[in-house]
């Protein structure tokens, strides 16, 4: 494989990644530019395999979509609704915290709470909500509110986001999911999500939730109408944000999902572009210890060949999703934990039960 790398004129490259020497913006062009996917992935499982050996993490985890009412309502998403139009919905906090309720029977240990940008919700509703699920299961750690969601609930609080991450850190929130993120080129964000908060606002949301002790995920939405130029950037950004604060567990790339969106002329992302998307990445940021194949987004047979492509985790039994959903995913909504064993035993990886934070519940 080394010498097909070298006739691929990746040479250089891999040389630099068995060195463990740093990728430049131009080497990450180069790496979404090659038709070698297989050099690629070769390149990007050496990295994957010595950050993460032959794991392949995933979580028994539950998602609650509290509400879908949204001012932003951004051209590549099928969930934000306008308030009082069709399909859109709020529950009021005790049909959040029922949501963990009906599950309680289950070793579910984490719940991932997102949602839209609310014009009325008050502050005390998403500390409640917080406070709610702590009382009824203590031991369930929390990952909610993507940043953009916290820079809005500054704004409502009428606090720094320093100051509002703290209160809801006593509330009960435990770590920051990765969305919002999008691609953080002014351009595209202006043509798709004017009114989101910027790329810019995006990382320092994150870097100061790094600064008051909650690690978050990071994510990149492709396949739209981004450059490749532009998804280098997006990776740059946060590996230069990592350097900072080294806050980030995950990177998770999210393939963009047209149906039932106001970009719904575009077509789904090739199963080449998903795991180019998964492999540079893994290739570039050097300092996010894990990647993340999700399977709700590209499909469980994708997730399970990216764990040769530089992914070491396939996220978990998402138990409810949504969001992908509405613009026209077609997994199924949750996965069973054998499912999920049986898909990474036959990838040739050891399957490992995680925490969120990456701690060890339980190896198959």
């Amino acid at each position: 494989m080394e010498a097909f790398i070298e006739k691929a004129g990746l040479g250089d490259i891999l040389q630099k990644i068995k060195n463990e020497e740093r990728l430049s913006r131009e080497d990450g062009i180069r790496l979404y530019e090659t038709p070698h996917l297989l050099a690629l992935g070769y390149m990007a499982n050496l990295v994957r395999e010595r950050k993460n050996g032959n794991n392949a993490y995933f979580i028994y985890n539950q998602h609650v979509n509290y509400s879908n009412v949204c001012t932003n309502l951004c051209k590549f998403c099928a969930f934000g609704k306008e308030k009082g139009t069709d399909k859109a919905y709020e529950m009021s906090v005790s049909e959040a915290v029922d949501k963990v309720r009906e599950r309680l029977g289950e070793p579910i240990s984490e719940v991932h709470i997102v949602g839209g940008i609310h014009p009325d919700l008050p502050f005390s509703y998403y500390t409640d909500m917080l406070k709610g699920i702590k009382e009824i299961k203590p031991e369930m750690h929390i990952q909610a509110f993507t940043c953009v969601e916290i820079d809005h609930l500054a704004k409502i609080a009428g606090k720094s986001v320093k100051e509002t991450l703290e209160l809801l850190m006593e509330a009960g929130l435990d770590s920051i999911p990765g969305g919002g993120a999008e691609v953080f080129s002014p351009r595209i964000r202006e043509k798709t999500c004017p009114e989101k908060l910027s790329g810019e606002g995006w990382l320092e949301v994150a870097k100061t939730a790094h600064r008051v002790g909650l690690k978050t995920n990071a994510t990149m939405l492709y396949g739209h109408i981004e450059t490749i130029e532009e998804r280098v950037d997006h990776l740059l950004a946060l590996r230069e944000a990592q350097d900072e604060t080294g806050g980030f567990l995950a990177f998770i790339p999210l393939s963009f999902h047209p149906k039932n969106t106001e970009m719904s002329d575009l077509s789904r992302t090739s199963g080449v572009e998903d795991l180019k998307s998964i492999a540079v990445a893994r290739c570039f940021l050097d300092n996010f210890p894990h990647i993340k194949a999700y399977w709700v987004m590209i499909g469980p047979k994708m997730a399970q060949i990216a764990l040769s492509f530089g992914a070491d985790d396939v996220d978990g039994t998402v138990k409810e999703e949504i969001i992908t959903h509405m613009a026209g995913a077609e997994t199924e909504q949750a996965m069973a934990i054998p499912e999920l064993v049986r898909i990474i035993k036959e990838a040739g990886r050891t399957p490992i039960q995680r925490g969120t934070l990456y701690d060890v519940i339980k190896e198959y």
